[in-house]
């Protein structure tokens, strides 16, 4: 049997993650295919809102503009990532691919190896925001990423048991959830662009800034 036949046979024994004619779903295993398929998915907005909705609670919505500048396309609404709840957001789909992703792939495993539990609920600051990049001298010209929703800030955790885990109370805290953040954050590095967190500088002292944009930065 051929390659291709191999991967086209309705009886093909490749698994779905191994099999690069098949979409990426969020909750196959991660592969050697998986950077691939992800990167497929996240450069076409149709395969983007299937992949998401495999491991997602997302609604579509209607594309956003308030200028040329400030906008999001594709939107959706996104409240549950991974089985991980988060209060409602509007964000840009690939945004919200590379979250579902992390929590999958990362904090859960994370939560579970850590802590013996998964996690329950991530929390944010926000995604959307039609604003100028800030940095530790101020404002600047440059729009954020923030203002086409290319990126998100996430500020904590919460686990199945009410536990409460905080970038701000807790880098720096107990043994589990100091652990615990600094897995999330070397996490963060496989799946977004640039990730930005405490030890970046003090303007990230309370949340990961993770972006679907850039050209790779992980601190």
């Amino acid at each position: 049997m051929s390659a291709w036949q191999l991967m086209v046979h309705p009886n093909t024994p490749l698994s779905n993650a191994w099999n690069p004619l098949k979409p990426l779903m969020v909750t196959d295993q991660v592969t050697s295919l998986t950077g691939w398929k992800l990167r497929r998915s996240l450069g076409d907005n149709a395969l983007c809102l299937a992949a998401l909705e495999t491991g997602a609670q997302a609604q579509r919505k209607p594309d956003f503009t308030k200028s040329a500048q400030c906008g999001i396309a594709p939107q959706v609404g996104l409240s549950s990532v991974a089985g991980a709840g988060l209060k409602p957001v509007n964000t840009r789909c690939q945004t919200a691919l590379r979250l579902t992703m992390w929590a999958q792939h990362g904090l859960q495993p994370a939560a579970q190896e850590v802590f013996g539990q998964n996690l329950a609920q991530i929390t944010h600051f926000s995604s959307y925001s039609c604003r100028a990049m800030r940095t530790s001298s101020g404002d600047t010209t440059r729009m954020s990423t923030h203002a086409t929703a290319d990126s998100i800030d996430i500020s904590g955790f919460v686990l199945a048991d009410g536990t409460r885990i905080s970038l701000l109370k807790d880098w720096n805290g107990s043994v589990k959830k100091a652990m615990f953040l600094r897995r999330a954050n070397a996490s963060a590095c496989t799946w977004f662009r640039v990730t930005l967190g405490p030890t970046y500088n003090n303007l990230h002292a309370n949340h990961f800034h993770l972006q679907h944009t850039g050209f790779g930065l992980c601190r």
